[in-house]
């Protein structure tokens, strides 16, 4: 599957049926290599940047806000070719997704607090990315960014 064609159908999806949709493909496309632990990671900082309000209203206007999430990094003729990693962040996606549904101090929280997170190895750290990070789950560092 390519990119672009998630991103449409999600697009044509009424709401709230394509979240699920755009939260496994930013899973898929974050975190397929890493551990349930880190893809629910992964997924969490989506869920608790829709909770917050200030990227956006539904999962897929947080995922795909600009320069945020993969789906907006990767080109739209990136192809998903990996089936069982896709299974797999699905399934991931709808766990944590029920989880979510749960008041607040009911859920399974793997890194609590964080809104963001960076691959430690592949970027410089950024200008939020400051002091110790909540969590670090495989290759991800995960972070609670203060509001200004």
């Amino acid at each position: 599957m390519k990119l672009a064609w998630i991103l449409w159908l999600a697009n044509v999806l009424p709401q709230p049926a394509a979240d699920p949709l755009c939260l496994a493909t930013t899973v898929y496309l974050e975190a397929r290599n890493q551990s349930i632990l880190g893809q629910r990671a992964v997924a969490e900082v989506a869920l608790r940047r829709l909770e917050d309000g200030r990227w956006g209203g539904s999962i897929c206007a947080v995922v795909t806000a600009p320069r945020q999430f993969a789906p907006t990094l990767a080109s739209g003729d990136y192809r998903l070719k990996n089936p069982v990693a896709w299974e797999r962040a699905v399934a991931i996606t709808f766990e944590v997704m029920a989880d979510w549904s749960k008041p607040a101090n009911h859920r399974r929280q793997v890194v609590p607090g964080a809104d963001h997170f960076l691959v430690k190895d592949l970027v410089e750290r950024p200008l939020w990315a400051k002091g110790t990070p909540v969590a670090l789950i495989g290759d991800h560092a995960f972070y609670r960014v203060k509001r200004l």
